[in-house]
C-alpha cells in the first residue's frame, strides 16, 4: 500500500532550508576564494572602517509609495542621498528573510518580528530579491554597504521543523528534539485544541530529566509569562512520521514556542550546514558586508554534576560564533553579536568570534543616568568593561531599535549577583543593585510617570527614544506636546546620540530615531502578538515623505507620531534633529574617532557629568567627551591625560589650555561637547 505520507515529505523537501542551502555551500567548497583572507581573529577596526555609522531598519515599519515595496522604497536614491549628507554610512536591513512556520501546506505567518526564519528567500512581503541588488547597488553609490541577519540558535515551524517531527534524514538532527517512549507519554501534558504543542511545566521538565530525556529548566526563562511559557520545553502532538510510526517529542525553545532551538552538537552537524549556507547566501547571492549573529549566545545546554543547567556562556556558543565568524571572514564578510549576557560571556564570545559587539554593556546604564542626572551606574558599566578588556571601539553603540529597552541587566543576575559594587556612595551585591536600578527606571519610564511606555514581560520598557527622553523630562501625556516640549525631547536625544557616537566604536540609530516616533498607544498594536508590548515601539514612518496620507505601513503597523518630520524637511532646517546630527556625525568622521581608543574615564565630582578621554588614530591628539545628563548647568576641572591648547570640535574655537591636567568643563543643561587637544 502506498505511503500517503510521501508527497507530503517531498512537498516540505522542496521548501526545506537545509536543502535549499546545499548549492549554496557547494559553491564555496574547494574554491581558492575562501583562502585569500585572514579568518581566526576578529577584526574590530576594519569592521568599523568599512561602515562606522548604521541605519538599522526595521522593514515591517516602512511607509512606502504607492505600489511600492519596502525594499525598492529602502532602494531609493534619494534617500541613500539623504542618508549620505548625514552620515550614515551603512544600513542594517533586519530579518527579510521568509518567517512563520508551516502547518499542513499552508504556510503562517511570523510570530517574532520575523526573528523565526523558514526559508533564504526574501519574503515577498519586504519585495523581491532583484530589489534588494538594487538597494545594495543604490547604496554602493553612496559609498555604503548593507548588513544582513542570521540566526543561529533557532528557525520557525517550517518545513525543517516539520520534517524533524516526521523523523526524516538528519532534520531531527536540526533541533533539541527528543522523542519520549509512549510508555512515558502520560508524563506529557495533552496538547490544547487547534494547536500543535503544549509547553512545559517546570516540573514536567524535571521528571522527564529524572528519566534521562532532556538537560533539565534553564537558569532563566526568556518571556516568560505564567499560563504561556513557563519552561524552555514543549511537547509536540502525536505526528505520524514518514515511517509511519507514531510519536510525541519534546523541544527546547530560548524564545517562543514557534522557534524551536538548534542543536549545535548533533552528529549529523545538520545546524551547522544551515546556518553557514544562510550566511553564505546573504553574502554571495544578496551582496551583504556584515551580518548579524542574532541570539549567538544560546548554543549550548548541559546538565552539570550537580544538577543545575549550563546554557549560557557555554564553550560550545564559543565554539560556534568561532565557526561562523571565521567562515564569514573567510569568504569576505564581517559578522557582530547582539548579546546580551555577562560582561565576561560578551568578551569570551568575541575573542575569536564575531568582529564587533552589540553595547548591551552601557546601552541600559546611559538610560538609567539620563533619566535620574547620575552617572555612577554608567561609571560602573565603563569600569566593568575596562576590566573584561572590552574595547569601546569593538561595540555598536545604539540608540533605539526593534526591542524593548532591556532592564534584565544579566551581568548582575547569575555569575555576578553575590559579588560586591560600590556605587551611588554605597555597597551592593549584584543582585541588589540590579533590583534597585530595575526600580528606578520601571518607576520612572512606565505607570502614571510615563503611561505611553509599557513593560515588557520580564525583560524590560517597550518605549521609543523620543518617550525616553520624555520620561526623563517628568512629560506624563505625549497627546499635547508643545513647541518648546518638542525641543527639549530633541536635546535630550542629541545627548544620547552624543554619547553613543562621541566614543570609538559604530555609531547606529533607526528610522524612529531619524524621526521622533512616539509610541503607539496600546489599543492600536494590541491585536498582534500574544500581547507582546514591543509593538508599541514599531510604529510605521516616513523617512523622505513618500506617501503622507497613508496611516498604516506596509506591513500593516500604524503610523506613529513623528516630533522631527522627513529627513528633506529636517535637512531644510539646521535646528533640526538631523541636521544637527549631521554636525556631530562629521566631527566624528574627520577625527576619525571611531578608530580611537578610550585611554580614561575621570572622576567627577558633578554626578550628572561624563567625561570620556580618547587616543585619536595617526597621531590625531586626544579627544574628549563631555556629557551633562542633568538639567543644571555645569562648571568642573576634569583630570586629562594630556598637556596643550584645547579647541571646541565643533565650533574650531580656541577654549582654553591644559597645563596642569585638569580641563576646564563647561555645559549647558542636557548639552555636550567634544574638544581636541593636539599632541
Amino acid at each position: 500500500m502506498p505511503n500517503p505520507n510521501e508527497s507530503y515529505t517531498d512537498w516540505l523537501l522542496s521548501h526545506a532550508m537545509l536543502e535549499a542551502v546545499k548549492p549554496i555551500l557547494a559553491r564555496y567548497s574547494g574554491t581558492g576564494e575562501m583562502w585569500r583572507r585572514p579568518y581566526a581573529q576578529p577584526r574590530p577596526q576594519d569592521a568599523a572602517g568599512l561602515a562606522s555609522v548604521w541605519f538599522t531598519a526595521y522593514p515591517p515599519a516602512i511607509v512606502c509609495r504607492e505600489g511600492d515595496s519596502p525594499l525598492a522604497t529602502l532602494g531609493d536614491p534619494a534617500l541613500w542621498q539623504s542618508f549620505a549628507r548625514i552620515g550614515i554610512q551603512g544600513m542594517h536591513t533586519g530579518p527579510m528573510k521568509v518567517s512563520g512556520g508551516v502547518t499542513g501546506r499552508e504556510f503562517t505567518p511570523t510570530i517574532d518580528g520575523y526573528f523565526d526564519r523558514i526559508g533564504v528567500e526574501i519574503d515577498p512581503t519586504f519585495g523581491s530579491t532583484a530589489e534588494y541588488i538594487q538597494m545594495r547597488e543604490s547604496a554602493a553609490a553612496q559609498g555604503a554597504v548593507l548588513i544582513d541577519d542570521i540566526i543561529p540558535s533557532h528557525t520557525g515551524k517550517g518545513a525543517d521543523f516539520r520534517l524533524a517531527e516526521r523523523a526524516v534524514g538528519d532534520y531531527p538532527g536540526l533541533y533539541h528534539l527528543v522523542e519520549i517512549a509512549r510508555d512515558d507519554w502520560p508524563l506529557l501534558p495533552p496538547v490544547p485544541e487547534g494547536a500543535d504543542c503544549v509547553n512545559l511545566s517546570p516540573a514536567t521538565v524535571e521528571a522527564l530529566a529524572g528519566k534521562g530525556y532532556l538537560a533539565g529548566n534553564l537558569p532563566r526563562t526568556i518571556f516568560y509569562e505564567p499560563g504561556v511559557k513557563e519552561s524552555d520545553w514543549s511537547a509536540t502532538a502525536v505526528v505520524v512520521g514518514a515511517d509511519r510510526v507514531e510519536r510525541r517529542w519534546v523541544y527546547l525553545h530560548y524564545f517562543k514556542a514557534g522557534q524551536p532551538s538548534l542543536n549545535w552538537l548533533d552528529p549529523t552537524f545538520a545546524a551547522q550546514r544551515l546556518i553557514l549556507g544562510d550566511a553564505l547566501h546573504a553574502l554571495g547571492v544578496l551582496g551583504a558586508g556584515m551580518l548579524r549573529l542574532d541570539a549567538n549566545g544560546f548554543l549550548g545546554i548541559e546538565r552539570r554534576a550537580d544538577g543545575t543547567v549550563w546554557s549560557e556562556g557555554h564553550p560550545l556558543s564559543v565554539t560556534g560564533n568561532a565557526l561562523i565568524a571565521g567562515v564569514v571572514r573567510k569568504a569576505g564578510g564581517f559578522t557582530f553579536q547582539e548579546l546580551n549576557l555577562a560582561v565576561d560571556d560578551i568578551a569570551a564570545m568575541a575573542e575569536t568570534g564575531p568582529d564587533l559587539s552589540y553595547d548591551f554593556i552601557t546601552r541600559p546604564a546611559v538610560q538609567h543616568a539620563l533619566i535620574t542626572g547620575d552617572t555612577a551606574f554608567l561609571r560602573l558599566m565603563l569600569a566593568e568593561m575596562k576590566e573584561q578588556r572590552i574595547e569601546p571601539g569593538s561595540l555598536i553603540h545604539a540608540l533605539q531599535n526593534h526591542d524593548e529597552l532591556t532592564l534584565e541587566l544579566v551581568h548582575f543576575w547569575f555569575v555576578h549577583k553575590d559579588d560586591r559594587y560600590t556605587c551611588f556612595g554605597k555597597e551592593w551585591s549584584g543582585a541588589e543593585l540590579r533590583g534597585h536600578i530595575r526600580a528606578q527606571m520601571y518607576s520612572r519610564l512606565t505607570g502614571p510617570a510615563a503611561p505611553y511606555n509599557r513593560r515588557f514581560v520580564e525583560n524590560g520598557v517597550a518605549c521609543t527614544t523620543a518617550s525616553i527622553c520624555a520620561a526623563a523630562l517628568g512629560i506624563s501625556d505625549l497627546t499635547s506636546l508643545s513647541a518648546e516640549q518638542i525641543a527639549q525631547i530633541q536635546r535630550l536625544h542629541l545627548l544620547l546620540a552624543a554619547y553613543n557616537a562621541l566614543q570609538p566604536g559604530v555609531f547606529a540609530l533607526s528610522g524612529w530615531d531619524l524621526v521622533g516616533a512616539l509610541p503607539l498607544p496600546w489599543a492600536a498594536v494590541a491585536h498582534l502578538a500574544d500581547g507582546d508590548a514591543r509593538w508599541i515601539n514599531r510604529g510605521g514612518y516616513d523617512l523622505m515623505d513618500v506617501n503622507p496620507t497613508v496611516t498604516h505601513s506596509n506591513g500593516g503597523l500604524p503610523k506613529a507620531t513623528a516630533l522631527y518630520g522627513s529627513l528633506p524637511d529636517q535637512l531644510a532646517r539646521p535646528d533640526s534633529f538631523a541636521s544637527q546630527l549631521q554636525e556631530m556625525l562629521a566631527l566624528r568622521q574627520e577625527s576619525q574617532l571611531f578608530r580611537a581608543r578610550q585611554v580614561a574615564v575621570p572622576e567627577c565630582n558633578n554626578p550628572a557629568l561624563l567625561v570620556m578621554v580618547h587616543e585619536l588614530p595617526d597621531d590625531g591628539g586626544v579627544q574628549v567627551t563631555a556629557l551633562n545628563f542633568g538639567p543644571d548647568a555645569v562648571e568642573e576641572r576634569a583630570a586629562i591625560p594630556a598637556v596643550g591648547p584645547v579647541t571646541d570640535m565643533r565650533t574650531g574655537e580656541a577654549v582654553g589650555l591644559v597645563e596642569d591636567g585638569q580641563l576646564a568643563v563647561a555645559l549647558n543643561g542636557y548639552g555636550w561637547r567634544s574638544y581636541q587637544i593636539p599632541v
